[in-house]
């Protein structure tokens, strides 16, 4: 067994069903659990001093596309809105192999615990022919540099032949969908208390899979005992294809089909009517609010405060990086603040309403109960920023709100997930970051090189 002492916290939020703020106090870890938080000393292997710093819930990611990191920046897709984006795109994703989806997610998921994420929930849905086990990579990826990790057998079975927009090199049928998800949930998820890994099952879109495909793989999760997990009300564009195709907005499309539920959660939820999120929170179905991607693609603003009144559950999430440009949710809390105090003025949630967003919401949309908030008998997932950093002078009043309403210019000085430190200084503990950007690099030269 082992223990670590962090000691003296000048700070630590505790983000509990309280909103505890502690202060000049302890925290030990016995193993991966939070043990104690409290004024008491208690002896441990490891002691830190923390008389200078604030200690925070690991911040939780609901939607990401981490192969999408190598394809970001690129000048041709700047001004596209989400249809051209994507159909330019698909181009460059129907070449992915498993070197590039391991080294895009170990890259990715190194980039999210400097910024203080513990735990990543990624959306792969593009699975060209012959480009090896691209889950097993993803997972494996995540081991290396300690992220807590849900992975999703995504799909695609509707190709441009058919009316979507994917090609159909990355379409596959529907019993090759329901064959390997079976197989991945069998061999990777990890339902006990604490997991490291889970899957979830997470056909694309409306857009890029057929009702049939939705209803089946709703069945198997449900069989499974796995959650559901797609894109919807992301786009005006996919509400008037859904009205075009099946004659319902897409809300109303998704239930048809079996998926509303707790068990379920979309991504984006941008286009929702009053009535509709009436009906998510009657369901419990939830949302992951993805502010910086909904801008850069000129989707639309999140109703988040209506959300958060009506009780939607909403996570927060960075999308995939090719639509943000950026793996980091400290930058995407900020984002959302600010967002939502420019649309929505006194009726947005607050800097600290936000982080609860990103901590215990994200969690709840995850179907977890043991991460998001520090609190006894909770993962020990936590990372700690020193409040004597030059940029944080004057912002030490109000720690609860800070990383929203300041923000944090530069990596946190420790992450920790699962006990185990995974940042220190600033610096991931098990990758030479020197090393894994030079590699990475090479393989993005590589993989764009037709493009």
């Amino acid at each position: 067994m082992s223990t670590l002492l962090i000691k003296n916290a000048r700070y630590i939020v505790s983000c509990d069903e309280n909103d505890t703020l502690y202060e000049r106090c302890n925290l030990f870890l016995r193993d991966n659990v939070v043990e104690f938080i409290g004024p008491q000393l208690r002896q441990a292997e490891q002691v830190i001093d923390a008389s200078s710093m604030v200690v925070y819930p690991g911040l939780i990611n609901t939607h990401h596309h981490l192969y999408q990191l190598f394809s970001r920046n690129l000048p041709e897709v700047q001004k596209m809105e989400l249809f051209p984006w994507l159909v330019t795109l698909y181009d460059v994703w129907k070449d992915l192999d498993e070197e590039v989806v391991s080294r895009s997610s170990l890259v990715g998921m190194g980039e999210l615990l400097k910024n203080g994420c513990t735990t990543c929930f990624d959306h792969h849905y593009v699975f060209p022919d012959r480009a090896g086990d691209l889950i097993a990579a993803q997972f494996r990826a995540a081991e290396t540099v300690g992220m807590r990790f849900h992975a999703s057998r995504g799909s695609m079975d509707l190709s441009q032949k058919d009316g979507g927009l994917p090609p159909d090199s990355v379409v596959q049928s529907i019993d090759e969908i329901m064959t390997d998800s079976e197989r991945l949930v069998r061999v990777w998820h990890d339902p006990e208390r604490f997991s490291m890994r889970q899957v979830a099952l997470a056909p694309c879109s409306p857009f890029s899979v057929s009702g049939d495909l939705l209803r089946e793989s709703a069945v198997l999760a449900r069989s499974l005992g796995v959650r559901l997990h797609t894109h919807v009300a992301e786009t005006k564009d996919e509400e008037n294809f859904t009205l075009e195709r099946f004659g319902m907005r897409p809300l109303a499309y998704m239930r048809t089909l079996g998926w509303t539920g707790p068990d379920v959660w979309y991504a984006h939820g941008i286009h929702f009517t009053s009535r509709e999120l009436q009906d998510l929170a009657e369901t419990g179905t939830g949302v992951a609010h993805c502010p910086i991607s909904n801008m850069k693609l000129v989707s639309g603003v999140c109703k988040v405060p209506e959300m958060l009144r009506a009780g939607v559950p909403v996570g927060l999430a960075v999308d995939g990086s090719a639509s943000n440009d950026g793996s980091n949710l400290l930058e995407e809390l900020r984002v959302a603040y600010l967002l939502h105090r420019l649309t929505w003025s006194r009726e947005a949630p607050s800097g600290y309403e936000l982080l609860k967003v990103a901590t215990r919401g994200s969690a709840r949309l995850l179907g977890r109960d043991d991460i998001g908030c520090l609190a006894p008998g909770m993962a020990a997932d936590l990372f700690m920023v020193r409040l004597d950093r030059l940029e944080l002078v004057g912002a030490q009043f109000d720690p609860m709100s800070m990383l929203a309403t300041v923000g944090l210019k530069g990596p946190v000085d420790y992450t920790f997930v699962n006990g185990r430190p995974v940042v220190q200084h600033g610096e991931l503990v098990s990758v030479d970051e020197a090393e894994a950007s030079a590699s990475a690099n090479e393989t993005v030269q590589r993989y764009l090189q037709r493009f």
